[in-house]
């Protein structure tokens, strides 16, 4: 149920997000985003939650802790002397930066450690491919020894491909 303002219920806030209610109100206690309450206590979540949950829900994809993420979003925010927007402290945006820092390095190891897994993926892939080939020629009624002797010939190179990092 939407509300005259755009707010929206717990449950069509989950819904838009992909999540369950009991993710949001978990959310909620740990203090990432405080959905306004209707007369009737309902929580109600208007735009800006639903883009702050979304962010949420992107750095969890990611790899990054709760906590990491709790510590990026309540960095406390000051107000400028000319009146302006109110803005992070500096101590505040030293703190960020080094909560960004270590996620940082965190998501650095884990593209490394995907990268590294796509290269196993494809040495499989190849080893798979190679397999078929043997299978389809056996099927197709060529000796094992001719195919045997056609691979021995090709070792060198697939050595050498392996070496360089490519799949032969």
């Amino acid at each position: 149920m939407t509300d005259s303002k755009g707010s929206i219920t717990v449950r069509e806030a989950a819904e838009r997000l992909g999540v369950t209610p009991r993710t949001l109100k978990y959310y909620e206690e740990l203090g990432l985003v405080v959905p306004a309450r209707s007369e009737g206590r309902y929580r109600l979540y208007e735009a800006p939650d639903l883009d702050k949950l979304a962010r949420v829900l992107r750095m969890r994809s990611l790899g990054f802790s709760l906590t990491a993420i709790t510590a990026m979003l309540q960095q406390p925010f000051e107000a400028p002397a000319d009146g302006g927007r109110p803005r992070l402290s500096n101590a505040s945006l030293k703190t960020l930066k080094a909560t960004l820092a270590a996620q940082l390095e965190t998501l650095d190891k884990r593209v490394e450690q995907v990268r590294r897994e796509l290269k196993e993926a494809a040495a499989m892939q190849a080893q798979l491919r190679r397999d078929i080939e043997y299978v389809e020629r056996r099927l197709g009624g060529e000796s094992l020894e001719a195919i045997l002797e056609e691979r021995r010939r090709e070792a060198p190179e697939r050595k050498a491909a392996l070496r360089k990092g490519m799949p032969s």
